[in-house]
């Protein structure tokens, strides 16, 4: 089996799709199901080990192990989340952390593994909507996105470990913009927000000494030509149509951020000069209908999207702002999640 593998969820199909990659095309090796409304994960792949979210009564995350020779997928755990299931997973420091945020139930948490079970959780924090969570490259700072109180809440991972919050604790986003997803710069220096009302990319400065963040900049990560108004918390953006954006992704060398957009169903490239700061965006491209997430290769040359009314998966070549399609396979229904897994490499 290809050493590269992409997962992708399928939430209304409550499964997880498998599939090799050889560098040219995707291959689907296997369906794993019983998952209900698994619409994030987090991947291990040290360990190769998947933590997948669930919903149901009570809601939960199911540990999986990866088998890569078979590309079979076995549960070894699982633990209830009866406050409410989780719209975003992360791991941090070799897989020893995870840290969760739940958009339903307006809370995250820390917590940490052992052998692949999740224990009880350390921290817990309260934002209304939360949606996201990433650490920062070091594992010292965790910052998680309130799209209900626009803005991102700021924390340190002490060595215990557990979250003690910065000061300032939070950093405000305009009132409306909603933001959603995020992701953090390799050199530490700043982190990128993607907002749902306004579909902008928000740049923040961040104090790599301190971990605190400042917000900066923002710039469109959507088409104008296309007129959508901003989009309204609790309106239907189906119904009657506005700005959705959703999801958000490093491209090669941190020269671009890709953004999707669900109401026009698009990927737009947004620039990234040497200084961090953001230009125009430059590209957008047609892609799965509703793309609520997508992932991006190691190396940047590839892309895969996945659409939430769409039972497929697209693969592009990534030409620096411009996407080449190559190939489009069935996943299943109401896919959402997209991740590569790169090469199983043990941690010391």
């Amino acid at each position: 089996m290809s050493e590269s593998l992409v997962l992708v969820a399928n939430a209304r199909d409550g499964s997880l799709s498998l599939f090799g990659f050889d560098g040219t095309a995707l291959e689907r090796i296997s369906v794993t199901g019983g998952l209900t409304g698994c619409s994030t994960f987090a991947v291990d792949p040290a360990h190769d080990l998947v933590y997948a979210a669930v919903k149901g009564e009570p809601a939960g995350l199911v540990t999986l192990s990866l088998d890569r020779d078979t590309g079979h997928l076995e549960e070894v755990s699982r633990r209830d989340l009866p406050r409410g299931g989780m719209t975003y997973l992360a791991l941090a420091r070799d897989g020893e952390v995870l840290l969760g945020a739940s958009y339903g139930g307006g809370y995250g948490f820390l917590s940490t593994v052992v052998d692949g079970v999740v224990g009880d959780p350390i921290s817990e924090i309260e934002y209304a909507n939360l949606h996201a969570v990433l650490p920062d490259p070091s594992g010292r700072f965790a910052y998680f996105v309130a799209l209900g109180d626009d803005l991102v809440a700021q924390y340190a991972i002490t060595d215990d470990p557990s979250l003690a919050p910065l000061e300032p604790a939070t950093v405000a986003f305009p009132a409306g913009t909603g933001p959603r997803h995020l992701v953090v710069g390799a050199e530490g220096d700043a982190v990128y927000v993607l907002t749902e009302f306004s579909a902008d990319v928000v740049r923040l400065r961040r104090d790599r000494r301190a971990g605190t963040l400042t917000y900066d900049t923002a710039v469109a990560a959507h088409d104008p030509a296309a007129g959508l108004p901003r989009g309204v918390f609790g309106e239907d953006p189906r119904v009657e149509p506005a700005l959705w954006g959703a999801d958000l992704h490093w491209g090669a060398g941190e020269r671009h951020l890709w953004a999707s957009e669900r109401s026009t169903s698009t990927l737009t490239a947004v620039p990234v000069a040497a200084d961090g700061s953001l230009g125009p965006a430059t590209t957008t491209t047609p892609t799965e209908p509703q793309p609520r997430g997508f992932a991006v290769s190691a190396d940047g040359a590839h892309l895969v999207a996945a659409g939430e009314r769409s039972t497929t998966v697209s693969l592009y070549a990534v030409d620096g702002a411009r996407l080449h399609l190559l190939q489009q396979v069935e996943t299943g229904g109401g896919a959402n999640w997209v991740r590569f897994i790169g090469p199983h490499t043990p941690t010391a």
